[in-house]
């Protein structure tokens, strides 16, 4: 076994773990002593040896077929965003130098849009850094402000905490997008830096992060309990940057003529433009 990092078989461990016999097809008998499925179960539902699929997980090779790939990835029942994830794990990567990080830049445009739009809306880059964001976003939530970390505020900030109904949900989206949008650049100091932080303060994060969750970049029903007007049921898209794709614009929306678009309106009145 190699010393060297090895994600695609910490992802794979984890998947298989997540899977039950039952899910799989595979009768029960007796006591099983292994979350989810055993290594020869994924490797005998996948067409592949146990010890081809033993030496994947061990990091011992590590550039496997597309079609074995396809064909784990339908085994560990992966959506289209996981099996994709997976692909690009198993994929050959070239050696390539080290580059400087480059400072995530809010486009100009971008920044007028969100100053312009009515609703809560900020723009949050790679590792989930809260960039830029309008006064009513701000009024939602203080944190939502440039400067800020959406997975640090959401998992650590008690009042961001607080603000959600459903806060395991929205913590489980959260780390599938961070984990996407990552990507496989596992060694870039601010993600170390942000997945050691949160491992250590939050025991919810470690378990998250463990399952190995994809997800990209979705729309979702929100449900928030604003300590000023009371619970809100907002929408929330997320829309690429067309000229810089590592960057989001985040929008929260209330249906019209609903309870939610009426204390949205509420909140407007305490959005201060700077």
């Amino acid at each position: 076994m190699t010393e060297e990092p090895n994600p695609l078989g910490e992802f794979l461990r984890a998947r298989r773990e997540l899977v039950t016999p039952e899910q799989a097809g595979i009768p029960v008998v007796g006591t099983r002593r292994v979350a989810g499925l055993r290594r020869e179960e994924v490797a005998m539902l996948s067409g592949i040896s146990a010890e081809y699929y033993l030496r994947l997980e061990q990091g011992r090779y590590r550039n496997p077929s597309l079609q074995v790939l396809e064909s784990i990835a339908r085994v560990l029942l992966l959506d289209d965003e996981s099996s994709a994830y997976l692909l690009a794990l198993g994929a050959e990567k070239p050696r390539v130098a080290r580059r400087r990080p480059q400072r995530e830049t809010v486009p100009p445009g971008v920044r007028r849009l969100l100053a312009q739009l009515p609703q809560p809306a900020f723009v949050e880059g790679r590792y989930l850094d809260v960039l830029a964001a309008n006064p009513m976003a701000t009024a939602l939530s203080p944190r939502l402000a440039s400067g800020r970390n959406r997975l640090l505020d959401v998992f650590l900030d008690a009042d961001e905490r607080a603000l959600f109904v459903d806060w395991e949900p929205a913590t489980e989206q959260l780390i599938g997008h961070f984990r996407q949008a990552a990507g496989m650049d596992t060694d870039d100091p601010r993600f170390v830096e942000l997945v050691g932080t949160l491992s250590i303060a939050s025991p919810r994060f470690r378990r998250l992060w463990d399952r190995h969750d994809v997800g990209g970049r979705r729309g979702a029903i929100l449900r928030l309990d604003h300590p000023e007007v009371g619970e809100l049921e907002l929408g929330r898209e997320k829309l690429v940057v067309g000229e810089a794709p590592n960057l989001t614009v985040a929008v929260y929306h209330a249906e019209p003529g609903s309870a939610s678009a009426e204390k949205l309106a509420l909140l407007q009145a305490v959005a201060v433009t700077p």
